[in-house]
């Protein structure tokens, strides 16, 4: 099965523009994410998916191909959706540009969760970190089922509880990897405009969610940090650096 990663950039960003472009300890963010899901499937299935002609001459200038998308791109999935009429694939891999942790490993485990259900999309979790906190806007927050099969994601804190004995012993967050089909990535985009709990929660899975599309969560290594602010850059280079000297040992 051909299997591609596409890896959605866009410089214009009401948080933070720019930002793909911003420096990791001396690397372009979305240099990071390239080189890492090129080790899960070879530098030639890896396409940057932008509409910002500097994002695209840093990309080719590293040896990545690029895919001109629309200014007009709703979400970086209906980045994709323009990319999916373009090429042909039987997976698409979405990787966020702002994910520079992403490992290897999660990227084939999502193709290979992905050839097991191919009825559904398939999104990437892990559990919040000590350091993270649940009532922050920016971190994704997801509930599923017991067999893994998503029921809500929110900006907001969920579970909700009653009082402190319903209190979760863990809470869960959204990793910006899915896998799609390029028929699910189509559909997407015809759709053509963001849903209303979409809309509302600004996150972009939810489209599917209220089509009743199926969406199985797949564990990811902890660790993960995005970056969503300029607040976040610290440690997020922190993390890479601990990243680096753990490889080194």
């Amino acid at each position: 099965m051909k299997t591609i990663v596409v890896i959605p950039a866009r410089y214009q960003s009401s948080r933070f523009p720019g930002k793909p472009l911003i420096p990791l300890l001396d690397k372009p963010m979305i240099l990071w994410v390239a080189e890492l899901s090129a080790k899960a499937v070879g530098a030639h299935s890896v396409f940057i998916a932008t509409d910002d002609e500097r994002i695209a001459q840093v990309v080719i200038g590293a040896g990545y191909q690029v895919v001109m998308t629309s200014k007009d791109a709703l979400t970086g999935t209906d980045r994709l959706a323009e990319v999916a009429r373009k090429i042909e694939a039987d997976i698409y891999i979405n990787v966020q540009g702002d994910e520079p942790l992403v490992q290897p490993s999660d990227i084939l485990n999502m193709i290979d969760e992905k050839q097991r259900f191919p009825d559904s999309v398939i999104n990437g979790y892990c559990a919040l970190s000590t350091e993270e906190d649940p009532q922050s806007v920016n971190i994704p927050k997801v509930i599923f089922t017991e067999q893994k099969h998503m029921i809500y994601m929110s900006r907001q804190a969920i579970p909700g509880f009653k009082d402190t004995k319903g209190e979760p012993e863990n809470y869960y967050k959204q990793v910006c990897i899915y896998a799609f089909s390029r028929q699910e990535l189509l559909d997407y985009g015809k759709y053509g405009k963001k849903s209303r709990i979409e809309q509302s929660e600004d996150i972009e899975i939810l489209r599917f969610l209220e089509w009743e599309q199926k969406i199985r969560m797949v564990e990811t290594q902890p660790g993960s940090l995005a970056v969503d602010v300029p607040e976040d850059v610290f440690k997020v280079e922190s993390a890479l650096k601990r990243s680096q000297e753990g490889e080194a040992l």
